[in-house]
């Protein structure tokens, strides 16, 4: 026990006839990074649940260094040092307070920093914020910070409870590469000073950089656990799926008209000119790091920004939109790489989130078809198998990854000209990125098809062509055939040609 941080022993939790968890047995050690990886419905996130007191088992014990641990809330799960940093940056942070605010909020709420005052308090969070490589001015309200540093104010809250076992889901989903290496590094910090991590990501870069060994679950059980140098990666996803990883062969088809067309665009006005086209039943995969100018030109394509200069033409006509609607009544869909902010309506059910952009499309004489929603609504669900009880179930009620589904679901339930999908694998895992990935290259034809992903697995196994950026410009192209992944990785960090061929 002396090196176990946490101990679980036939763990397990019901709803209703619904068995989620089967009877878990597994061991978090102090001072490792456990990646947790399991596909939607495993039972990955009722086990974080039950760990961080949001739901309690039915059966099975849990001992946190070597005392029996079953908390009844959240709070209680904190005092004793399970902190945990979820994957909804929301759930972590106040939008409306301050950063100084946010850091010291548990101190405040407990009563221990009642007879603080403004100086001390935020004295006290430049010092959390330091701590974790935050440069942020602490007298900030969240509300006004990118996705990515509320991602690490959440992250540098949690370090304030000086936690036993902390609990990261899907970190850095939201962060650039800079700042994903100021998270690894505090993670080895932490690891250096005992702290048990249990990462869930099914990110490789991730796992690759940071575990020290993998579990995974299927079924509502652990499936394999592997600890072993170098960590077996794909046969961590074999006993995650089920099944063996088969090599990736797309079937390449000739791509057809041209869709659109780039013409020496400029995306900064400090950024070099590009030209693009793409044609008709094309996947083409755009990857790129944080910051590379992806998500700039998706805002572009779907009349969310402003080209500097240059044109653009979308099936021989030209093409700039003047916001969204515009896009939208051109055919051009979008969907938003921030599922949580910008695109899942929380208050309502499946349906109205897949069928709210074409409602017109749903009424007759001004008022709504709810058989022509709920026609839509379960042919999604079965063409993305969204996994649900009923079409009319809260949007709330589905996992992560099964809300990403939804998603995608609103913008291919009607024909367009021209998907922009943005960071459509964020925070799901391996089997749901292939069933998203199959429905988008079954249904391709008759429009153009841009993928922006950050991940290039992710990129492989979806697109004809890759198209990578760096610096808000293209550093390369590539058909994908017998790609060199060196050479295209090289390229997604901004080097040249000449300097890859350099070595």
């Amino acid at each position: 026990m002396q090196n176990t941080a946490v101990k679980i022993r036939g763990l397990t939790k019901a709803f209703g006839a619904n068995n989620v968890l089967r009877g878990i047995d597994l061991e978090l050690p102090k001072g490792r990074v456990t990646a947790l990886m399991g596909a939607n419905g495993a039972g990955k996130s009722t086990l974080v649940k039950v760990l961080c007191g949001v739901h309690t088992a039915n059966a099975g014990t849990v001992g946190l260094h070597g005392e029996p641990f079953m908390p009844s809330s959240p709070a209680e799960a904190i005092s004793a040092g399970v902190v945990t940093v979820h994957q909804s940056i929301n759930d972590g942070v106040v939008p409306d307070l301050d950063v100084a605010s946010n850091l010291m909020l548990d101190e405040l709420a407990n009563g221990s920093g009642f007879f603080m005052n403004t100086r001390k308090i935020r004295a006290k969070a430049r010092k959390l914020a330091e701590a974790i490589g935050l440069d942020v001015d602490v007298r900030r309200e969240v509300s006004e910070l990118g996705l990515a540093d509320r991602q690490l104010v959440a992250i540098a809250r949690a370090m304030a409870h000086e936690p036993k076992l902390l609990i990261l889901d899907e970190p850095t989903s939201s962060l650039s590469a800079k700042e994903a290496g100021r998270l690894f590094e505090l993670i080895d910090r932490l690891r250096a000073q005992g702290v048990a991590i249990l990462y869930i990501s099914h990110r490789s870069s991730d796992i690759k950089r940071i575990a020290d060994r993998i579990v995974s679950m299927r079924d509502g059980k652990v499936s394999g656990v592997f600890e072993e140098t170098p960590l077996d990666y794909e046969g961590a996803v074999k006993a995650m799926l089920g099944r063996s990883m088969s090599e990736i062969q797309l079937d390449i088809p000739e791509a057809g008209t041209p869709i659109l067309r780039l013409e020496n665009i400029v995306l900064q006005a400090d950024s070099k000119p590009f030209s693009l086209e793409l044609r008709d039943g094309e996947v083409v995969a755009i990857t790129g790091l944080v910051g590379s100018g992806k998500s700039l030109l998706a805002d572009v394509l779907y009349g969310q920004a402003r080209l500097e200069s240059g044109a653009m033409q979308l099936k021989s006509e030209a093409y700039a939109p003047r916001n969204q609607a515009a896009a939208i009544k051109a055919g051009v869909f979008r969907t938003p790489k921030d599922r949580a902010t910008n695109a899942v309506i929380q208050d309502f059910d499946i349906t109205k989130n897949i069928t709210l952009p074409f409602m017109a499309r749903h009424s007759i004489g001004g008022f709504v078809n709810r058989k022509s929603e709920r026609t839509t609504t379960r042919r999604m669900i079965s063409d993305l198998g969204i996994i649900c009880q009923h079409q009319s179930d809260d949007i709330g009620s589905l996992s992560g990854g099964n809300q990403q589904k939804v998603m995608v679901g609103r913008w291919m339930a009607e024909a367009s000209n021209l998907l922009v999908l943005d960071e459509p694998f964020q925070g799901v895992d391996i089997q749901a990125r292939r069933d998203i990935g199959a429905k988008i290259r079954e249904t391709a034809k008759g429009r153009a098809t841009v993928v922006m992903v950050a991940e290039m697995d992710e990129a492989v196994e979806i697109a004809d062509r890759i198209v990578v950026m760096a610096d808000h410009t293209i550093k390369g192209e590539h058909r994908n055939e017998n790609i060199d992944l060196n050479a295209v990785l090289a390229q997604v960090a901004g080097m040249e040609s000449g300097q890859v061929n350099a070595g």
